[in-house]
């Protein structure tokens, strides 16, 4: 993992999964919060996010259309640090590698679930070379981990298989249709103390995926019953694209306790 470059306060460089993808290179990014380079006794809390290309820039983004996450951090001088990847781009490879199940596209395309793969390597790889090369706070309490669509479904399962890691989580849009109801991970999972979730879904796309408002609501409350912080929300006109979910980062990122750094 050899850093690349240095944008504004975005640090860019290549990674590999070998698990996943062999020796095939794929970037990562880092946000350094305002101040990162001026305390240098000072350490962070760390958020680990997918789809990492659709973070920052809109030249990345795959529609052209960032979560300008960036300038939110960097307007509201929020200490965090946000560790991402950009997600696998060969055909069905980022359905396969963000999910924890199998399932059947519309189309009739089979995705194997390869999600643990990518979760065993986040946990066993890349996390473990972000405490190393950056000031982060490494503990559980201060590491939470947040995406959407595919990757709020990953958050989900995070959380409830990873939470010896991850205490906090961010799943927008989660693509819970793909598990088919409510989620054997969630069902099955062991929420540790102080679990945290903050979960939504656009108001305008439910319809979608057939049951999804069932399920969303189901999960949900499943979730409560195991006594995770659950924050569930339907966002007002949301729609399945960065432009809505960038709306929500103010929302989420209070609930994580992530909060603006006053003068």
């Amino acid at each position: 993992m050899k850093p690349l470059g240095y944008i504004d306060m975005v640090d860019e460089w290549e990674v590999e999964i070998p698990a996943l993808t062999g020796a095939v290179k794929r970037r990562a990014y880092v946000y350094l919060p305002d101040g990162y380079d001026y305390d240098e006794d000072r350490r962070y809390p760390v958020m680990y996010m997918f789809d990492g290309h659709n973070l920052f820039y809109d030249g990345h983004a795959t529609y052209g259309k960032s979560w300008g996450l960036a300038e939110y951090l960097d307007s509201t001088r929020t200490p965090l640090i946000v560790a991402a990847v950009e997600c696998n781009h060969d055909g069905n490879g980022r359905l396969s590698e963000y999910s924890p199940v199998d399932f059947v596209m519309r189309n009739g395309d089979k995705i194997k679930g390869r999600g643990k793969k990518y979760m065993d390597w986040l946990v066993g790889a890349f996390k473990p070379y972000i405490d190393k090369n950056l000031r982060t706070l490494p503990d559980r309490s201060n590491t939470a981990i947040g995406g959407s669509s595919m990757g709020g479904l990953m958050t989900v399962y995070a959380l409830a298989k990873y939470n010896r890691c991850f205490s906090r989580g961010a799943a927008l849009s989660p693509s819970l249709w793909a598990c088919g109801g409510v989620p054997d991970f969630v069902l099955n999972g062991r929420f540790g103390k102080e679990s945290v979730l903050y979960m939504d879904y656009g108001s305008k796309e439910f319809s979608n995926h057939g049951e999804q408002k069932k399920i969303f609501s189901m999960t949900a409350q499943t979730l409560m019953e195991k006594n995770v912080f659950l924050t569930s929300r339907v966002a007002p006109h949301g729609v399945h694209s960065e432009a809505s979910w960038q709306k929500c980062i103010p929302v989420f990122m209070n609930v994580l306790g992530f909060l603006p750094q006053s003068d």
